[in-house]
């Protein structure tokens, strides 16, 4: 009795393995745009912050409900991916540091106080880690099942997205340039690095 598969099996096969690699694709590409933009936002509010005179504390202390959320979105992530699927919570996070992008963007100045952009940082933290978690395990679809093959594939994304969140930190930093350079230019005396109000001189 012949037991080889036939040819439209095959056929079927490779167009799985195919679709799965596209959508792996995809998502890491997803979660690449994430990751990146994150990256540059929290340079650019830390910049913007630290001009305005405020405290490398004070500073800090806007990035608390990032890492706190992010850690409430690990613990629930699990089952909203398993009740909703993994498509659901990518569009899910990628829609949310879209809304966490356009708070900062598009925001009067006065209105980018403290616990605003706390706000958006914290919807930048459910974002980051709803697209993590849908990326990572999306690593199934091509890790195979060979013997450390999911751990290389995970091992090659996590180093990606840390490459990626570099590459966002420093863009961030060339998109403040200009307006760092505009500052020093318009106040040559002073000794700091901003320009608009010395809120620690008040203090």
């Amino acid at each position: 009795m012949n037991t080889a598969p036939s040819t439209h099996e095959t056929s079927a096969a490779l167009a799985q393995r195919q679709a799965d690699r596209r959508n792996y694709t995809l998502v890491t590409l997803a979660y690449w745009a994430d990751t990146l933009t994150d990256g540059a936002i929290r340079m650019l509010v830390l910049f913007y912050f630290a001009q305005l005179g405020y405290s490398p504390f004070a500073v800090a202390s806007l990035f608390l409900f990032y890492e706190v959320f992010g850690i409430l979105t690990n613990l629930f992530g699990g089952y909203l991916g398993a009740r909703f699927g993994l498509k659901t919570t990518l569009f899910a996070g990628l829609i949310t540091q879209l809304i966490a992008l356009s708070m900062l963007a598009f925001a009067p100045p006065s209105l980018l106080v403290v616990p605003y952009v706390m706000a958006a940082q914290a919807l930048s933290g459910i974002a980051k880690d709803l697209t993590k978690m849908s990326s990572k395990s999306a690593v199934k679809l091509v890790a195979g099942s060979g013997e450390g093959q999911l751990y290389r594939w995970v091992s090659v994304l996590t180093g990606s997205k840390n490459a990626i969140k570099g590459f966002g930190l420093l863009c961030g930093g060339f998109i403040a340039q200009p307006v760092w350079v505009s500052n020093r230019t318009a106040h040559p005396g002073d000794p700091g690095t901003h320009c608009f109000d010395r809120r620690s001189q008040h203090h």
